[in-house]
Parts: C-alpha cells; sequence; structure tokens
C-alpha cells in the first residue's frame, strides 16, 4: 500500500469539512451534532481550536526523540469521558456563542484551516514538534489532528444529509488509528465499512449484539477513543 503522505491526508480531512459547512446559513448551523450538547457551529469551534492549535505546534518545533506516536498519543485520554471533558464542552459552547452570528466561526474556519494546511506541507517530515504535553514526529502529530478532522466531519452531518462524506485519504489516516488502538487479537467485523467502524469505535453508534459476537473479548475495549 502507497504511504501516507500526511500533509495531503490533513489538507483532505480539513478541506471535507469546509465542503460541509462552507455555504450553510444560521438555521443549518445551529442544527444538532453526534456530540452531546453541540450544534454544528459549537463543533466547528472545537475543531478551529484544533486547526489554530496545529498553526502554533507546527510553528514551535523541538528537539526529538518523540514520546507517543500517533496511535499512543490517544491513549491519555480516557473514553469514557469526565469531569475536563464537561468543562471543555461548556467553554466550547460558550465561547461559541460569543460570536454575533454563527457564521461568524465559519469565517474564522476558512482563513485558518487553509493556513494551517499550508503550515503543514511546509513542515520538516523530520523534526519534532510538542502539544498537549507530548512530544510527537510531525507526520505523527499530523495524523493525530486528521484522525479528529474525520471523526468530527461524521459528526456534524447527521441533520445535513446533503453534506459530502470526508475524503478516502482522510478516512485511511483515522482508521489507521483505531485500528492501532484495536487489542492484536481483534478483528473488525467484515460487515463495518470505514465510517461505521469510526462511529463504533468512538463510542458515536453503538455495539449490536451481532457486533459483540463477531468481536468476542474484544468487544470490552470499545470505545476506543472517547
Amino acid at each position: 500500500m502507497t504511504p501516507i503522505r500526511q500533509d495531503e491526508a490533513l489538507a483532505q480531512a480539513y478541506d471535507g469539512i469546509t465542503a460541509v459547512i462552507a455555504d450553510r446559513d444560521d438555521t443549518d448551523l445551529q442544527r444538532p451534532t453526534r456530540c452531546r450538547g453541540w450544534l454544528v457551529a459549537d463543533l466547528l469551534f472545537h475543531v478551529l481550536c484544533d486547526a489554530q492549535r496545529a498553526l502554533v505546534t507546527l510553528a514551535s518545533p523541538v528537539a526529538g526523540p518523540a514520546d507517543v506516536d500517533d496511535v499512543s498519543y490517544w491513549r491519555g485520554f480516557p473514553s469514557g469521558g469526565g469531569d475536563d471533558d464537561a468543562r471543555h464542552a461548556w467553554w466550547v459552547r460558550r465561547s461559541a456563542t460569543a460570536f454575533e452570528r454563527p457564521t461568524g466561526i465559519v469565517q474564522v474556519w476558512r482563513d485558518t484551516a487553509p493556513a494551517a494546511i499550508r503550515a503543514a506541507a511546509a513542515a520538516d517530515p523530520t523534526g519534532h514538534v510538542t502539544t498537549q504535553g507530548h512530544v510527537l514526529r510531525v507526520p505523527d502529530f499530523l495524523a493525530t489532528l486528521t484522525t479528529e478532522a474525520v471523526v468530527h466531519h461524521l459528526d456534524l452531518v447527521p441533520e445535513l444529509p446533503d453534506a459530502p462524506p470526508p475524503g478516502p485519504l482522510a478516512v485511511r489516516v483515522a482508521v489507521s488509528t483505531m485500528n492501532g488502538l484495536l487489542s492484536d487479537e481483534a478483528v473488525r467485523p467484515a460487515s463495518w465499512d470505514d465510517h461505521e467502524f469510526l462511529l463504533k469505535a468512538t463510542g458515536r453508534l453503538p455495539l449490536t449484539d451481532r457486533d459483540r459476537l463477531e468481536l468476542g473479548e474484544s468487544a470490552g475495549w470499545f470505545p476506543l477513543l472517547g
């Protein structure tokens, strides 16, 4: 399989989100998402914070070695939520409502996401960066951003039925992350397509009885990521 250019995958992930929200009006931006308590505008603001973090991180290289990669990075985040997640969710809601209109968040996203894409393309792929208290190789950092963007792309669209899906290269990165988080003995049910796998791996969709039968003891690992 051809190696993935992580900067290209991130570009596809962010361009995919732009395609979902670019021409939405305030009504669409106030529709619910898969993230409990968040409207489309709230979730977009959350992803915007990631794009802003990308700009800061990529402009602040550090010496290696890395202490986590694109998979083990996620193991430091609890999958079941908690007080910190609840506080962050509330902060995002309050911050998003500070905009005069939801479309104001779209404009900031459309300015910021392309800048993050350019910064990713210009970054040294052999270099290291620090974020969230960890040191990562640049490609691994970009993969974490892509994974989060793809999952949140799927979160954005339940009430936007005409929205385009995330791009295949970006999805490939997110699926690779979830495969890495699975136990070595786990076999992904053959009936799952990539989107279903991502939604079930992140707890957006519950496992069915058939899923649990096929996964066996590995069902206890789900959700792999919150």
